[in-house]
């Protein structure tokens, strides 16, 4: 089977049981040959992932792996959650997370520039539309991505931070 096969067979096979466990395939990968082989397969759901849920999804996609053995060597099976800097692989990343900082690499230059820092706006026909810190609005079209992660908010992240203080102060009560 050829790797870009395996790699479509391991997808698919990781959306079915993380759907199976109520979980979102962020994305799935098959790196290195022979002995040096990883999958590696990233998770989410909305109040974050688990080590439970990694260790779920890990034994049950690892059976099924062993059992149908499409990958003709030893493999390293890896389950994480995708991280705070998520790596944004579909149109549907770039229009869940409109409005979040994040970096993105164009696979050839537009407008002269290949790297791009600063706010998604949004996706428009098949172009992701991006604010960029240094040249303003610029369309990508989402098969010219080459990789895309969101970036932490430090800013927004220390106003939530003091949204939750607040209401934890305000929720107690002294008698």
């Amino acid at each position: 089977m050829a790797a870009a096969s395996v790699e479509e067979r391991v997808s698919e096979l990781a959306e079915r049981v993380a759907a199976e466990l109520g979980l979102e395939l962020v994305h799935a990968e098959v790196h290195g040959t022979g002995r040096n082989t990883t999958v590696r397969v990233f998770i989410d759901k909305p109040n974050g992932v688990t080590h439970e849920d990694c260790s779920a999804l890990s034994n049950h996609l690892g059976t099924i792996l062993d059992v149908e053995d499409f990958i003709h060597s030893a493999y390293t099976l890896e389950v994480s959650s995708p991280g705070l800097e998520r790596g944004l692989y579909k149109r549907a990343d770039y229009e869940r997370f409109a409005g979040h900082l994040a970096k993105l690499k164009a696979r050839q230059p537009i407008n002269g520039q290949r790297n791009f820092r600063g706010r998604i706006v949004g996706v428009e026909n098949d172009e992701v539309i991006f604010d960029d810190k240094t040249n303003g609005r610029v369309s990508v079209p989402v098969e010219q991505i080459a990789k895309a992660n969101l970036e932490i908010d430090i800013e927004a992240e220390f106003r939530r931070a003091a949204e939750r203080e607040q209401q934890e102060a305000g929720g107690t009560t002294t008698e």
